[in-house]
């Protein structure tokens, strides 16, 4: 008589397998959820970077004001019309003409040419040329900088060697920036690498919110083994959305990765999991699956500004210095940059881990308590 095998029987409803996979069926079948945990962050990890392809801004419009109309002018803008950074709009005599410009955004900045330029150059002096530049976008402003600075300095080294056998003037010495991480100067690959690790925090707590809320329009009291079976599904799904971007994303768009990568793999569980205490944690006060969506609403862009990567914290308020650092938020971006980024050993980035670790492990037992007592 053949005997049955009783080891193929599905897992119990009082086992942590049958909540894990549950929970899983439970998202797929919820277009919201599904979407906002999985799909939206394939979809950021795309058309995030794709905005910023570019990198660096190009062609920026100035204004060139020639006060003396000479040889050594024609030069200097000639070297700066070539330069791609910026595209000069116009050539005035008149600087308030220019600055008139300015104000009605016309262009960006104005090259003041002098009109004792080529005495000047003669006597062994700089020249007296001036640069002004609107304040109104700073990356802008860097740009033309930088470009006009390369421009200008080739231009005068030129002329003064012409006049070298007058004058003993030589222009100072050249300082070259070499940047450490960010070795492409790009807007990209310094701006995603913050946002990366707050897509995730905020993929999670929508979607896990909306889900507990969603449970929780009937009576219910998740055990020990429902809780702690959807906290690691939910980290499974955090877990590889990491991974995902801070390799596959960063590697496509030649990013700065791989810096300390043994640390990442440590750090990523344990900020996921902080986001998954915070996150339960804020959806036992949810009546409804659609609150969530207002928590987002809100909460998105101060959590970035607050990270310190947009402003530094030195130029903050003291008290939001303090706010800034107390969020999950901001500890999982600048130990994220520090590991993908910068390479930093992982014992540099331990008090961010062991903060992280204590604020998700106090934020998941007061969940608990709420999700079984409320």
């Amino acid at each position: 008589m053949k005997k049955l095998n009783h080891d193929k029987t599905p897992p119990s409803k009082t086992s942590f397998w049958y909540y894990y996979t549950k929970t899983f069926k439970d998202i797929l079948k919820n277009t919201s959820i599904f979407t906002t945990l999985i799909l939206s962050v394939l979809i950021y990890s795309f058309f995030y970077p794709n905005a910023y392809k570019a990198e660096h801004a190009e062609s920026l419009p100035i204004i060139v004001v020639d006060e003396e109309p000479s040889q050594i002018s024609n030069t200097i803008i000639n070297a700066v019309s070539q330069s791609p950074n910026v595209e000069i709009r116009a050539v005035l005599g008149d600087f308030k003409q220019a600055e008139n410009m300015i104000k009605a955004q016309q262009a960006d900045g104005i090259l003041l040419l002098p009109h004792n330029l080529s005495n000047s150059l003669h006597r062994g002096e700089v020249g007296g040329i001036g640069l002004y530049l609107s304040a109104a976008n700073f990356l802008k402003t860097q740009k033309i900088g930088l470009g006009l600075a390369a421009s200008l300095e080739n231009a005068l080294k030129e002329q003064a060697e012409k006049f070298s056998h007058i004058s003993e003037f030589s222009p100072a010495l050249s300082v070259h920036r070499i940047p450490l991480f960010n070795t492409l100067s790009g807007y990209g690959s310094y701006v995603f690498p913050a946002v990366a690790p707050l897509i995730v925090h905020q993929t999670i707590l929508l979607g896990l919110c909306m889900l507990i809320a969603t449970y929780r329009l009937h009576p219910w009291q998740p055990k020990k083994y429902q809780f702690w079976a959807i906290f690691c599904a939910i980290l499974s799904i955090g877990t590889l959305s990491c991974f995902y971007l801070f390799g596959f994303t960063f590697w496509l768009n030649d990013y700065p990765h791989g810096g300390n990568f043994w640390g990442m793999l440590l750090g990523v569980p344990i900020y996921v999991s902080c986001v998954i205490g915070l996150s339960m944690l804020l959806a036992s006060f949810l009546d409804l699956p659609e609150r969530a969506g207002h928590v987002i609403v809100f909460s998105s862009i101060p959590l970035f500004l607050l990270s310190g990567t947009a402003w530094p914290h030195a130029a903050m308020p003291e008290w939001m210095q303090w706010l800034g650092n107390a969020l999950p938020s901001t500890q999982g971006i600048q130990m994220f940059i520090q590991l993908n980024q910068m390479g930093v050993p992982t014992a540099l980035v331990i008090p961010k881990m062991i903060y992280l670790a204590c604020f998700g492990a106090i934020c998941t037992l007061l969940s608990f308590y709420r999700l079984n007592v409320k």
